[in-house]
């Protein structure tokens, strides 16, 4: 039997360093500017729209989770919607049509100027991601990016991003999704400050 390429201990001390790496001021300004553009559609009654693929799509998934149910506060819901979940839109549209326009499709018919629409890619280079930032922008939505590597072609579509500065996938996960942990605390406590 092989011994495995990498143990445990090793594993985890690359995700920390990795971790570790990214407490820095340009970071937190990102999470920072996150929440304020979601504060500001949130109490404008706009909508969040999020969106990515694999595990980006459960992490756009459990964002809207945090949102719409709660974080630690019991609370009034916050208008999020991931448009990863309709599966008879996605398959319909990716069938008859491209399914690299699955996102900015649903964006075309759910989001509103002023609404905000968050595209999660690890590489910042998924086609359907780009294009939904793209059709945003195009529509008066503003943009978010959660990215990896060095932000992609879906960077030039963001009005803010947040990058992760590395091209392991599972370690740019992790940091997503501590970093999104960190978004809904602060836009909770921000928000609901009187309840």
């Amino acid at each position: 039997m092989n011994a495995p390429i990498k143990n445990a201990d090793s594993i985890w001390r690359d995700a920390v360093k990795i971790i570790q790496s990214h407490y820095k001021n340009e970071f937190f300004n990102s999470i920072n500017n996150i929440v304020d553009i979601l504060f500001d559609c949130f109490t404008k009654n706009g909508r969040l729209l999020v969106f990515g693929n694999g595990g980006s799509a459960a992490d756009a998934q459990h964002i809207c989770g945090e949102l719409v149910g709660r974080f630690q506060k019991e609370r009034s819901p916050l208008d999020a919607l991931a448009l990863t979940t309709n599966t008879s839109v996605l398959t319909a549209w990716a069938n008859d049509y491209d399914y690299h326009t699955v996102f900015s499709r649903q964006i075309e018919a759910y989001g509103r100027p002023g609404d905000v629409a968050w595209g999660i890619s690890t590489s910042g280079n998924s086609g359907n991601v780009v294009q939904g930032l793209k059709k945003a922008k195009e529509i008066g939505l503003f943009t978010v990016g959660l990215l990896g590597g060095g932000g992609g072609q879906c960077i030039k579509y963001c009005d803010v991003s947040l990058v992760v500065d590395s091209k392991d996938t599972p370690r740019i996960q992790e940091i997503h999704l501590i970093s999104y942990h960190i978004i809904c605390a602060l836009l909770e406590e921000r928000i609901f400050q009187n309840d």
